[in-house]
């Protein structure tokens, strides 16, 4: 049977880059992600995805933040029984299917048109998982989410490629129609972006990135109803101990240089 032909260009193009990364990590033995849906998918979709120069150190690092995020949302179901999760950006990234949330929970996933179709060829469906067909930056689509119930909002290499005003206005929607809740993201200061540009993975894709954040407090200003919770680091060591010496080495300075520890986080808030 024919592959699943995808045509996807500059930021969409990324998520296949995720995608890939992901399952590459996931065939390797004591997996953190144990991701066997990504697997299938990349090798359901006729692409030639050696372009994306994703490696095995990569996919290690993208399985990290995936965890990480993964561990926070399964924290926030077990403390909100009955709460809403907002995957933002999705991609056809398997998070309700690693998490596997309890009864009554509802979860949503919204991406692109294109995108949104292409993951309902290639992954099942199952109860209250509502896929929305829209950029997140259309105010609209948030007319489809429950506003009276908790809310994990969760954006998952996301937020670079949004213009920075977009960025603000989405998310003080979101603040402004959910009843209250997290929100979480991954996030790059002005150097990091720097550091995306010259990615040999992300230069293969065309795609621009945009919002640099440097002080997490930033947003606290532009959006009141947010409160600033944490600063996670991109990478845990003890996981990438099952990198190659190099980037182990950068891991290391990582943690001992500020800059370089402001360059990819992931941020938490609560509103």
């Amino acid at each position: 049977m024919a592959g699943e032909k995808v045509h996807l260009t500059g930021a969409k193009e990324t998520l296949l880059m995720t995608l890939y990364g992901k399952a590459l990590e996931s065939r390797l033995p004591h997996s953190l992600l144990g991701d066997h849906f990504a697997d299938e998918a990349v090798r359901k979709i006729d692409y030639d995805f050696s372009r994306l120069k994703v490696d095995e150190n990569l996919g290690i690092g993208l399985a990290i933040r995936a965890k990480t995020l993964d561990v926070r949302v399964e924290d926030f179901l077990a403390r909100n029984p009955g709460a809403i999760v907002l995957h933002l950006g999705c991609g056809l990234d398997t998070r309700i299917f690693r998490v596997d949330p309890p009864p009554g929970v509802d979860w949503f996933d919204v991406d692109y048109p294109q995108v949104i179709e292409l993951r309902r060829r290639l992954y099942p469906s199952r109860d209250r998982h509502h896929l929305i067909a829209s950029s997140v930056t259309e105010p609209g689509w948030l007319a489809e989410v429950p506003r009276n119930r908790p809310a994990i909002v969760v954006a998952e290499g996301l937020t670079p490629y949004l213009p920075a005003d977009e960025g603000l206005r989405l998310v003080s929607r979101l603040v402004s129609h959910l009843a209250g809740g997290e929100l979480m993201f991954d996030a790059y200061s002005r150097f990091g972006l720097t550091l995306l540009r010259l990615n040999p993975t992300i230069k293969a894709t065309g795609a621009e990135v945009h919002w640099a954040i440097d002080d997490p407090h930033e947003l606290e200003l532009a959006v009141p109803k947010l409160r600033f919770v944490e600063d996670i680091s991109a990478y845990m060591p003890e996981h990438a101990a099952r990198m190659g010496w190099p980037a182990k080495l950068f891991v290391r300075l990582w943690k001992h240089i500020p800059a370089l520890r402001k360059v990819g986080r992931l941020l938490r808030y609560r509103f």
